[in-house]
C-alpha cells in the first residue's frame, strides 16, 4: 500500500470541510457503511414520527458517509408531505378533497370515464383487476395501484393492448369523444417525435373547435414546454389546475415546467401539492426524491470548475446551479421578447435561460423565512452543494417552510396569461360529464361471446385485448395457453389465474340489457344446479381404486379433468366419484366419492389435488358430459348388526384382525413401511364403536389400500355391505402374507 505524499495530505486537509477523506483501511470502510446504515435507520424513524427538522439533519449526515439512492428518502418524502398538508390548511384540504372526490367506485354518470384522469375512455385498456383505463394514463405510469380496488398494477408482458370489443362499442356510441381522443394521440405522437411546432398547431386547431377539450390543452402545454415557451405552457396548465377533475396531472406538468425554468423551489412545492392531491402519483414521488437527494447530497461539485464540468453532461437543474452562480458576478443579459417566436435555441441559450429564470425568481421571492435579503438568498441556494450537512438541512427546511403559505405560491406563475382560455372551460369541465348510450345504437348482438355465441356471462378480457365468457376462456386454456382468436401466448395470464370480470361491460349489460342479462344468468344457474346433484350425473374420474377415509392425491393434467375439477369447485360440492378402469364398460360398477381438501394450480394449468375418500357407491347408469364420464349412482352402507351376541362376535373378530394387521405392518422392512407411511399415513387407531359410520372401521379401508392384492379382489371387498364378510376377507389376505417366508 502506497503512502500519500505531503501535497496529497495538504489537499485532503483543505477539503476536510467538504469531503470525507478516502479510507486506507477496509475495516474502517465497513464501519462507515454500518454507521451510515444506523444513521439512515434513525432518520427513517424520525421521519416516521413526523420529526421533520431532526430527520433532515439525520439524512444530511447519512449522505456525508456515502451514496444514498433517491428512493431511500421515501420516508422523508412522506414526512414532508404530511407537514405540507398540515400547513396548507383548510383551503388546500378542500382542493384535495374536490380533486379526489371522483376516485372510487364508478357511478352510472362516469361509467365511460377513465378512473385516473376522469376523461373519456379513449383506447380503453382493461387491466388484470377487471377495471378499464385510458391507454394514455397507463403508458405514462402515473400510479401503481388501481384507483377503484387498490390492487397493484402489474406490467403486461405483451404491452398495453386496447380492449377490442369495448373500443369498438365506445366508437360506435360516442364518435365525437373517440375522435377527440384520437386527435390528442396524434398530438402526443408528434411531441414524442420532437415535432413540437406541428403538435402545437394541431392542438390549437382542436381547441378552436372545442375550447373545453382539456386533453388537447394538456397536449398543447407539453408542446409549448418542448418549444421552451414556458409562460404559454404555464398559462394552459393554470387553466387545467382550476379544473376539478384533472389537477394532479396538471400540477405535475406545471412543476416540470417550473423545474425546466430553473425555479426548483417553486417546482418542489407544486410537486408536493400534486402528491397532496394524489399520494400514489408515482412520477411526482420520483421527482421530489431526486430534488431532496440533490439538496442534501455532499458536495461532489463544490468548486465552480467542478460544477461547469458537471453541467456538460447532467440535467438542466444541475446546470442551472452553475449558471446562477456565474450570474452573481456577471451582468444579466436582456430578456428575450415574449412575443418573439422561439425556434431551436443554441447550446448556450438553452443552458442560460433556466439559470437566469431561477435567479430572477429567487431575487423576487427569496427563501421564505431566511435571514438575509434576496441577494443573500440567491447566494445560499446557488452554493447549496458547497454547504455542510447542517447548513444544507437548514436550507432545505427553509425551502419547505414556504408551504406554510398554503397554496398561494402554486398559482404565482402565469396568472396574467391564465384568463386567455379559462372562460371557455370553467362552465364545461367543473364535473365529469354524464354519457348515456343511444338506445337506437344498443344491440344485444354486440355482447355475444365468440366462443359460445351467447350473451357474455362474467366477461373477462385477456392481455391481448379479446373478451370471452370466463368459463369459455377457461375451457380453451385447458387445451392450449393461447388466445382463441389471435393465438397469442397466454402462459403468463394462465399462471396468474386472475380471470377478473371486465366491470364496464358487466355494468352496461346489467343496466341496458337487463332482461337478456337476467335470462343468461338464469340459464347459468340452472346449469350449475344440475352439476350440483350428487346422485344424478355425478362426475366420474376414471383412474384407480379409492377407499373411504383414505387419502388419494391426484395430478390432474387432461383437459377434460381440468374442467371437471373446476366445476366441482365452482358448484361448491367439492366432490366427484373415483372408479377403476373397466375395458368393457368404461369404468367399474363400484366406486368411492372423493372430497377435495386442497387444490394447487401449477403455472401451466395442471393441478395437484389433495382428496380423501368418502361414501361408497354403485353405478346405476353411465354417460358422458363435455368429454368426461358421468353416472347416476346409489350410495352403499353397511348392514347394521343389532343382535348383542352377533355384535360381540363381530367385535372379537375385528380385534383379532386389527392385532394381526398391526403385527404384519410392524414386521415389514423399513423401506416398505416408510413408503406406506408417506403415501397413506399411519394405521388408524382402534375404534370403540365399529358401527359408528356407514362404512365401518377406518382400519379396514387402510389395510385394503396398502395390502398387495389384485384390484378385482379389492373391488369385491369395496362392494360388500357386510362388515363380517369384509373382515374375513382381510383376515385371509393377512394370513396368506404372513405364511410367506421373508427373504
Amino acid at each position: 500500500m502506497s503512502v500519500p505524499n505531503s501535497d496529497a495530505e495538504e489537499i485532503l486537509e483543505e477539503k476536510a470541510g467538504f469531503f470525507i477523506a478516502p479510507s486506507l483501511d477496509s475495516e474502517w470502510e465497513d464501519d462507515t457503511v454500518d454507521h451510515q446504515r444506523l444513521i439512515l435507520q434513525r432518520a427513517d424513524a424520525l421521519a416516521s414520527e413526523n420529526r421533520l427538522k431532526e430527520a433532515l439533519d439525520a439524512f444530511s449526515t447519512a449522505l456525508r458517509y456515502g451514496s444514498v439512492r433517491p428512493e431511500q428518502l421515501s420516508t422523508l418524502l412522506d414526512c414532508v408531505l404530511r407537514n405540507f398538508k398540515k400547513r396548507a390548511g383548510d383551503a388546500a384540504a378542500a382542493q384535495a378533497s374536490a380533486a379526489t372526490r371522483g376516485f372510487g367506485r364508478p357511478s352510472t354518470a362516469d361509467a365511460f370515464s377513465c378512473p385516473a384522469c376522469h376523461r373519456f375512455l379513449g383506447e380503453a385498456v382493461t387491466v388484470a383487476c377487471g377495471h378499464s383505463y385510458c391507454k394514455r394514463c397507463l403508458q405514462r405510469d402515473l400510479f401503481t395501484r388501481c384507483k377503484l380496488c387498490n390492487e397493484e398494477l402489474a406490467d403486461s408482458p405483451g404491452g398495453l393492448r386496447p380492449n377490442v370489443i369495448l373500443c369498438s362499442l365506445l366508437e360506435k356510441w360516442f364518435p365525437d369523444d373517440t375522435k377527440r381522443c384520437k386527435t390528442a394521440a396524434d398530438i402526443e405522437d408528434l411531441s414524442k417525435q420532437k415535432r413540437f411546432e406541428e403538435a402545437a398547431t394541431l392542438a390549437n386547431n382542436a381547441l378552436e373547435s372545442d375550447p373545453g377539450d382539456t386533453l388537447a390543452r394538456t397536449c398543447r402545454a407539453e408542446a409549448f414546454a418542448g418549444l421552451e415557451q414556458y409562460q404559454s405552457a404555464l398559462s394552459d396548465l393554470e387553466v387545467l389546475c382550476v379544473s376539478s377533475a384533472h389537477r394532479p396531472e396538471a400540477y405535475f406538468l406545471k412543476a416540470g415546467v417550473l423545474k425546466e425554468m430553473g425555479q426548483v423551489d417553486e417546482a418542489l412545492q407544486v410537486y408536493l401539492h400534486c402528491l397532496a392531491l394524489d399520494e400514489d402519483f408515482k412520477p411526482a414521488k420520483k421527482e421530489v426524491e431526486k430534488i431532496f437527494h440533490e439538496l442534501l447530497s455532499p458536495a461532489a461539485e463544490n468548486v465552480k470548475v467542478g460544477l461547469r464540468e458537471t453541467a456538460q453532461s447532467t440535467s438542466h437543474h444541475l446546470r442551472s446551479k452553475t449558471l446562477v452562480a456565474d450570474a452573481q458576478t456577471a451582468p444579466a443579459p436582456p430578456r428575450p421578447d415574449p412575443e418573439e417566436k422561439r425556434g431551436a435555441p443554441s447550446r448556450s441559450e438553452s443552458l442560460e435561460r433556466p439559470g437566469l429564470s431561477r435567479a430572477q425568481s429567487l431575487r423576487t421571492h427569496g427563501p421564505p423565512g431566511g435571514a438575509a435579503g434576496g441577494e443573500e438568498g440567491l447566494k445560499r441556494v446557488c452554493s447549496a452543494p458547497q454547504l455542510g450537512d447542517q447548513e444544507k438541512g437548514t436550507l432545505l427546511k427553509r425551502k419547505l417552510s414556504a408551504s406554510e403559505a398554503g397554496s398561494s405560491l402554486i398559482h404565482s406563475q402565469g396568472n396574467k396569461h391564465k384568463k386567455q382560455g379559462e372562460a371557455g372551460v370553467a362552465a364545461k369541465h367543473t364535473s365529469v360529464p354524464s354519457r348515456t348510450i343511444p338506445v337506437e345504437l344498443l344491440e344485444a348482438n354486440d355482447f355475444e361471446c365468440s366462443l359460445c355465441m351467447r350473451l357474455f356471462y362474467e366477461p373477462v378480457t385477456t392481455p391481448c385485448g379479446h373478451t370471452f365468457c370466463k368459463s369459455c376462456l377457461e375451457r380453451c386454456l385447458d387445451h392450449t395457453p393461447q388466445c382463441p382468436l389471435c393465438k397469442e401466448s397466454l402462459k403468463v395470464y394462465l399462471a396468474s389465474r386472475k380471470y377478473n370480470v371486465t366491470s364496464v361491460l358487466e355494468n352496461v349489460m346489467k343496466q341496458y340489457l337487463t332482461e337478456e342479462h337476467l335470462e343468461r344468468q338464469k340459464s347459468h344457474t340452472e346449469e350449475t344446479k344440475e352439476l350440483s346433484d350428487l346422485t344424478k350425473s355425478v362426475p366420474i374420474f376414471v383412474c384407480t381404486m379409492a377407499y373411504p377415509t383414505v387419502p388419494c392425491p391426484l395430478h390432474v393434467f387432461e383437459p377434460r379433468y381440468r374442467l371437471m375439477i373446476r366445476r366441482c369447485m365452482e358448484t361448491g360440492t367439492k366432490q366427484f366419484g373415483m372408479c377403476a378402469n373397466d375395458p368393457r364398460k368404461g369404468f367399474a360398477d363400484y366406486g368411492c366419492m372423493l372430497q377435495i381438501r386442497s387444490l394447487h394450480f401449477l403455472p401451466d394449468g395442471r393441478s395437484v389435488v389433495d382428496t380423501v375418500g368418502g361414501k361408497r357407491f354403485r353405478v346405476l347408469s353411465r354417460s358422458m358430459k363435455d368429454g368426461y364420464c358421468i353416472a347416476d349412482i346409489q350410495y352403499l352402507e353397511d348392514v347394521r348388526v343389532d343382535d348383542a351376541e352377533e355384535l360381540s362376535k363381530l367385535q372379537e373378530l375385528h380385534d383379532q384382525v386389527y392385532e394381526q394387521a398391526r403385527t404384519w405392518f410392524q414386521n415389514l422392512k423399513n423401506r416398505f413401511r416408510g413408503q406406506i407411511l408417506q403415501h397413506f399415513g399411519p394405521m388408524p387407531e382402534r375404534e370403540a364403536d365399529i358401527q359408528a359410520t356407514p362404512n365401518g372401521p377406518a382400519c379396514c379401508w387402510w389395510l385394503l389400500a396398502v395390502l398387495p392384492v389384485d384390484p378385482r379382489y379389492q373391488l369385491s371387498v369395496l362392494s360388500m355391505m357386510s362388515l363380517r364378510e369384509r373382515l374375513v376377507k382381510i383376515q385371509h389376505i393377512l394370513t396368506y402374507l404372513q405364511s410367506i417366508p421373508s427373504e
